[in-house]
C-alpha cells in the first residue's frame, strides 16, 4: 500500500484494490527487478506526496517521466538539482519569465517548491524504462491518472488545469466541473513550443483565476 502522508491516503485507498492496479503493480515489481526503471520506486508518487488533494491549486499534466539517468523524480517536467534542465523545462521557464517576470533560467530544474505550494505535477504515465520514451504507455498508469483527474474534477474548490500537448489534452474530457479553469496549449517541447506554448500566458491566467476566487496565487519562482 502506498503511503502519501496526507489526504490522498483516504481518497485513493480503493484505487489500489482495483484489478487493473493489482496487475500494474505485478508488472512493475518484475520490471524494477530485471530492468532499469525511472523514477526510483520510492519516488513514483512524489507528486501526490508533496501536494495534498485539498491543497491543489493547479495541475500540470506531463507525459511520461524523463528516461535518462538522474532526471526523473516523480514530478512532471522536474529534474533534481544538479541535473541540467531539459529543453521542455527551459521553455517553460522562458514563458514564465515573459509572462510574469520571474526568472528561473540558469538556476536548476527542481520544481519541488511549486509542488509544496499547490502545483500538482502529474505525469499521465508514472514510470518509464531507461532510455525508452513512452515504454510504459498502456501498462495501466493511464487508468490511474485518469481516475486522479476525475477525483480532482469533483472537488468544489476551484483549481486550474494546464494541458500542454496531446497526451494532456486527452484528459480534458474528464474535466467537466465549471468551478475549474482549463488552459490548453501546444507542448513546451522544442518541437512544438512555437506552435502556441510561447505566449500562452498560462501562469498569469492561473494566478488571476486563483486571486478572483480568493485563493492564494502561485509563486512561480524556484529556490
Amino acid at each position: 500500500m502506498v503511503n502519501f502522508g496526507n489526504d490522498w491516503d483516504e481518497i485513493l485507498k480503493g484505487e489500489f484494490q482495483k484489478d487493473y492496479y493489482i496487475e500494474l503493480r505485478k508488472k512493475l515489481i518484475n520490471e524494477y527487478k530485471t530492468q532499469q526503471i525511472f523514477p526510483d520506486m520510492y519516488d513514483i508518487f512524489n507528486a501526490m506526496k508533496l501536494t495534498a488533494y485539498n491543497d491543489v491549486k493547479c495541475v500540470i499534466i506531463g507525459q511520461d517521466p524523463y528516461h535518462n539517468i538522474g532526471q526523473a523524480h516523480g514530478l512532471s517536467f522536474s529534474v533534481r538539482k544538479g541535473t541540467v534542465p531539459p529543453p521542455s523545462l527551459v521553455n517553460i521557464f522562458k514563458e514564465i519569465k515573459d509572462d510574469v517576470g520571474v526568472d528561473n533560467l540558469g538556476k536548476h530544474g527542481e520544481l519541488t517548491k511549486w509542488a509544496e505550494n499547490g502545483v500538482l505535477l502529474l505525469n499521465s504515465v508514472l514510470t518509464v524504462r531507461a532510455n525508452q520514451a513512452r515504454s510504459h504507455h498502456g501498462l495501466g498508469w493511464e487508468t490511474f491518472t485518469t481516475d486522479v483527474i476525475k477525483i480532482l474534477n469533483e472537488r468544489e474548490k476551484p483549481m486550474v488545469f494546464m494541458l500542454w500537448g496531446g497526451d494532456a489534452k486527452a484528459k480534458q474530457k474528464f474535466i467537466t466541473n465549471p468551478n475549474h479553469l482549463v488552459l490548453k496549449s501546444a507542448h513546451p517541447s522544442p518541437l512544438s513550443a512555437y506552435n502556441g506554448f510561447f505566449g500562452c500566458k498560462h501562469f498569469s491566467q492561473a494566478n488571476e483565476f486563483l486571486k478572483a476566487h480568493g485563493i492564494g496565487e502561485i509563486d512561480w519562482s524556484i529556490d
